[in-house]
């Protein structure tokens, strides 16, 4: 981790308790790293120290100038407990070898690396007019766990 941007704990003169709480109305995610978890730009909160957090880019055009919330993401890389902040209620989602879900992608909280993720455009007339979820979704193919959150700070506001 970058010693310049995060705060480091350490008791002194033996054992200690921390608290950490999310900023707003959600969920804690506790993560055993595998060997290396995508997340949310803001959904990082702490880990141990063996943990390395990182800027991710996805690597596909279209996920950056189509994307938003996909484009700009966290990635966790090691062998230790790190854990997440989630806003609202949380879905937990094993795919299977292949499995595809489309979800929008704000509420893509964060995903082990092993899913693949690619920015959709909405097909359909109608879909696009009507659909109220914009133009474009995500689209995660598995395998591999991804959580989703019921609920935006933005929509939360």
């Amino acid at each position: 981790m970058n010693p310049l941007t995060l705060t480091y704990f350490e008791p002194k003169g033996g054992p200690g308790t921390i608290g950490f709480t999310p900023t707003a109305p959600g969920k804690i995610i506790p993560l055993q790293i595998t060997p290396q978890n995508i997340l949310q730009k803001d959904a990082f909160m702490v880990a141990e120290e063996g943990v390395e957090l990182s800027v991710f880019f996805q690597r596909k055009l279209g996920t950056g100038f189509f994307g938003g919330e996909g484009f700009i993401m966290q990635k966790l890389v090691g062998n230790e407990m790190a854990f997440a902040e989630v806003d609202g209620e949380v879905v937990e989602i094993n795919l299977a070898p292949g499995e595809m879900i489309d979800v929008d992608t704000t509420h893509v909280a964060l995903f082990e690396a092993s899913v693949d993720m690619e920015i959709r455009f909405v097909k359909g007339f109608k879909n696009v007019i009507f659909g109220g979820e914009g133009l474009f979704l995500t689209r995660l193919t598995g395998p591999g766990k991804v959580w989703l959150q019921t609920m935006t700070i933005a929509n939360l506001a």
